[in-house]
């Protein structure tokens, strides 16, 4: 259910006054959005608003299933008793050998919908594979997912990333791997050197293909592309899909099977959206401090539009004792996996980001999404939102508008 909000005041706790106005001569950080969002506050709620509830019954348990009882094993081991939609449709003609196209919104479990497949062929024998994710988040997360999951199969692992060391990069590209998951940058890099060669990969990946090709690596895919052997497996995963993009879909994947498991353009329904209006006189900042003191905000990622924003906000919540850590492309790679890491283990309320690093977030039990700013496009709104009301759990969206 969506609710439009004045001030969020319907909750106790709130203090008994507030700031009156904003102070006289503050500046606004020069981080502020040069574009700012052209889309209506309330075309959010309508367009994202899911619009059939559709539960999924599994109608197999994966100790029944095809793969090896390794994997069963190691399923079991991590709780997972039964696959998800795109899990179950998936596994059988990934076993066989199809080319597949998966469009499905985040928290679906496609990443083991991909994993487990790949980990059945690499069990049966040697299978080098390669995964495309678009941030350096994403594949560190894509390649933990992939070690826990091959926990004791003795198959070796690497992700390469930009903003790592790259004579670290250099000696793992010297070991044999299994399995490589890497941002196209950083591949085509040690590539270049090379310390990296192709001809053993029986599977590609692409992860997040419509971020890919929004964040420009396009030219980077191709060039990729081009390296590979003929004769492999592909793997494509997209949260949205539109003519380009079918396009350039069916000059990489062979007769592929098509899965939609849910449209691209809807938010997860487990998730309650609001809008905040700011009433006259209210400062933006006062009330996201006074509602991270309320109960129940107990994990939260708030969203900014610049760099400069995220600092400015995570400067303003620590002044106030509150918890928090930012990430976004001007912080180190050590750095943005230590905050990503505190984050999840519970040490930090509060994780501040760009649109970028959105998409590499996968925490289960995130409690809020709150945008400080109106996002750009509502793709940018839906991957936001997703962030919360993951693994069936229920989260609150909060949207700041101001008049």
């Amino acid at each position: 259910m969506n609710r439009k909000t004045t001030a969020p005041s319907r909750r106790p706790g709130k203090p008994k006054s507030q700031h009156t106005g904003k102070p006289k001569g503050r500046r606004r950080p020069q981080g502020k959005p040069k574009n700012p969002s052209s889309i209506k506050p309330q075309d959010l709620l309508n367009q994202a608003e899911p619009r059939e509830e559709r539960h999924f019954e599994a109608s197999f348990e994966y100790q029944d299933s095809a793969l090896h009882p390794k994997l069963k094993e190691l399923l079991a081991a991590k709780g997972y008793e039964k696959p998800t939609e795109i899990q179950e449709k998936s596994l059988e003609p990934l076993l066989a050998g199809r080319d597949l196209l998966g469009i499905a919104k985040t928290g679906s479990g496609k990443t083991a919908a991909f994993l487990l497949p790949l980990l059945q062929r690499q069990i049966q024998g040697k299978h080098q594979a390669l995964i495309l994710a678009p941030t350096r988040e994403l594949a560190v997360q894509i390649e933990e997912e992939y070690r826990s999951l091959s926990k004791g199969l003795k198959l070796y692992s690497a992700v390469f990333i930009g903003g790592t060391n790259m004579n670290t990069d250099l000696r793992k590209a010297a070991r044999n791997q299994d399995l490589i998951v890497a941002t196209p940058g950083r591949l085509l890099d040690l590539h270049q050197r090379n310390a990296l060669h192709f001809r053993s990969i029986k599977m590609l990946v692409i992860d997040e293909f419509d971020r890919l090709l929004d964040m420009g690596f396009e030219r980077d895919l191709n060039h990729i592309i081009d390296l590979l052997p003929i004769e492999r497996q592909n793997l494509l995963f997209s949260a949205t899909l539109d003519r380009a993009q079918e396009r350039r879909i069916s000059e990489i994947l062979v007769d592929p099977v098509r899965l939609q498991i849910s449209s691209g353009d809807l938010t997860n329904n487990h998730v309650q959206q609001e809008l905040i209006h700011l009433k006259d006189g209210q400062v933006k900042i006062e009330v996201l401090k006074e509602m991270l003191q309320r109960p129940g905000f107990d994990k939260v990622i708030i969203f900014a539009e610049t760099k400069r924003w995220v600092s400015k906000i995570n400067r303003k919540l620590r002044q106030a004792d509150i918890r928090s850590d930012e990430i976004h492309g001007d912080k180190s790679q050590n750095y943005r996996q230590k905050a990503l890491n505190s984050f999840k283990a519970g040490k930090l309320q509060v994780l501040i980001a760009t649109d970028v690093a959105a998409r590499g977030i996968d925490v289960d039990d995130v409690s809020h999404v709150i945008n400080y700013q109106i996002p750009r496009s509502m793709d940018s709104y839906i991957h936001r939102v997703g962030r919360t009301g993951r693994a069936g759990k229920t989260g609150i969206a909060y949207t700041f508008i101001e008049s």
